[in-house]
């Protein structure tokens, strides 16, 4: 008897229909087989789903059973299948009603028991599968809970869902749950007002979180980079609830939210390692998934001590930044991920790390500092709008109390709040949220500059013999310190400002 199942392949972010087509034979001899570029994970469904179904108290047919994965040219991975699987067999065999219906979708890994483990990209199939039924395992059910208009069943196991489809048993359809209900307020794990001075470092900040700036901080060790970098989450905006889902898109693709949990709600902060590859930082594999970048998407990538990242890596950050998204392309296909990420870089300004220090002394030749920063090219120092010093804090600042205590992160954060909002108020209709995103078409509108500041701009762009890309930069900062101030043009003292920001070292 022929049975045709329902399930979901997840390419990317894309979700294809696959049809489980369960064949058990009357004659030939018995055996298990599964066709349709199946990968290794999937071929050993077969002993997962024999054993489940025996352990679930069901009899295995000692018949012939063909498994096709169709379409057969799209190559199938991971462990997904095992439940559709299962359930054909059953039905094909007669153990539970044949499915007629086209509008349930199973998905999940069986544990030999019979149980269903937490499984990858729920919330895509449930984006997939508007107005459908779907059944999932109970860890991942949480997942689609914030899909409307689909009826989700969340299994525990294999024996739960024959229950229900005989109708022995029916299972309890979860509770649609509004993302605006779990998005809002975030916790602040380092607050700005806790880092010692640095108040040019801590400016620096807000105008990155304001306008969605990159930012790169060169200063000698212990002076607070790291600290100053894990205070920006903080100050951003929250998410909405458009921007969580996306968030918890990437990451459920990735296999990387907790049993149980629903959805993203913090804006992700990514700290890669100085030796990540750059299969990690932009994706890969042969199933490609997710990068750093991209599991940084509408928060924040920070590359702690970066002149120690291979070039390589460095380099391969050149086309996400500015197109915030990465194309992954392999030999059975390609796929595309966002990558819209604030990167922060923190630096020492040589291999020591005290090169311009008042009281330590620098031991290392030119030869060595030439060598450290090149591994920094001019492209990637050139797509970076802030560029900041952090020097050495003076040790009354640490000690004594200052007469006049910053900012915390929740005032800076009003503050950027407001300023994204007249943002996204002149940018409405381009697709675009942020100073930062605007093209030159965009900056020639919204970014009009009365004489004096283009001569101001004009004489440091031949000064410093600036790149067309960085003239365009310095705009985009400088409309975004003339938010935070309220103004409607910019002045002389914005581009001012902006152009500190653009020092070298």
């Amino acid at each position: 008897m022929l049975v045709k199942v329902r399930s979901v392949a997840n390419v990317g972010l894309e979700s294809v229909p696959i049809e489980v087509e369960v064949d058990v034979a009357e004659q030939g001899f018995p055996g298990f087989t599964i066709v349709g570029l199946a990968s290794k994970a999937v071929e050993e469904a077969r002993e997962r789903v024999k054993t489940a179904i025996k352990n679930s108290g069901f009899d295995f047919p000692p018949k012939k059973i063909t498994v096709n994965l169709a379409p057969a040219d799209l190559p199938k991975v991971g462990v997904a299948y095992d439940l559709p699987i299962a359930i054909g067999i059953l039905a094909a065999s007669q153990q539970c009603p044949i499915l007629n219906e086209l509008d349930s979708i199973f998905y999940g890994e069986l544990s030999l028991d019979g149980s269903l483990r937490a499984t990858k990209g729920v919330l895509l199939v449930g984006l997939f599968a508007r107005r459908c039924s779907i059944f999932v395992p109970v860890e991942s059910a949480n997942e689609a809970a914030v899909v409307d208009g689909i009826a989700v069943f969340p299994v525990r196991n294999l024996k739960q869902v024959v229950d229900h489809l005989t109708g022995a048993k029916k299972m309890e359809v979860l509770k649609h749950v509004e993302v605006e209900e779990l998005v809002g307020e975030e916790l602040v794990d380092f607050d700005l007002a806790e880092v010692a001075g640095q108040e040019m470092a801590k400016r620096a900040l807000t105008i990155a979180a304001a306008g969605g700036h990159n930012l790169l901080m060169w200063g000698p060790p212990g002076t607070g980079k790291t600290m100053l970098a894990r205070t920006l989450p903080g100050i951003l905006p929250p998410l909405l609830p458009a921007e969580a889902l996306e968030v918890t898109r990437v990451y459920s693709v990735s296999g990387m939210i907790s049993a149980g949990e629903t959805i993203i709600r913090r804006r992700p902060f990514r700290a890669p390692h100085h030796g990540v590859s750059a299969a990690g930082m932009i994706g890969g594999g042969s199933n490609p998934l997710p990068g750093e970048v991209s599991l940084a998407h509408l928060g924040v990538l920070f590359l702690d001590e970066m002149a120690e990242f291979p070039r390589t890596v460095l380099e391969a950050l050149r086309q996400p930044m500015e197109d915030r998204e990465v194309e992954i392309v392999r030999a059975a296909g390609h796929v595309r991920y966002p990558a819209g990420f604030s990167l922060v870089g923190a630096v020492n300004p040589c291999p020591c790390g005290y090169l311009g220090h008042p009281r330590r002394e620098c031991k290392c030749t030119d030869k060595q500092i030439r060598k450290y920063r090149a591994k920094m090219s001019g492209p990637i120092l050139d797509r970076i709008d802030l560029h900041v010093k952090v020097p050495a804090v003076e040790t009354n600042k640490l000690t004594a109390e200052s007469s006049s205590p910053s900012l915390s992160s929740r005032e800076v954060r009003e503050k950027v709040v407001g300023v994204r909002k007249i943002q996204e108020a002149r940018l409405a209709g381009s697709g675009m949220y942020t100073n930062s995103q605007m093209r030159n078409r965009e900056v020639r509108k919204y970014c009009k500059l009365d004489e004096q500041t283009e001569k101001l701009l004009k004489l440091a762009v031949e000064k410093w013999d600036l790149s067309a890309r960085a003239y365009f930069r310095l705009i985009k900062v400088a409309r975004t310190i003339a938010d935070l101030a309220g103004k409607e043009d910019i002045d002389p003292s914005n581009m001012a400002e902006a152009l500190q920001y653009r020092q070298t070292n």
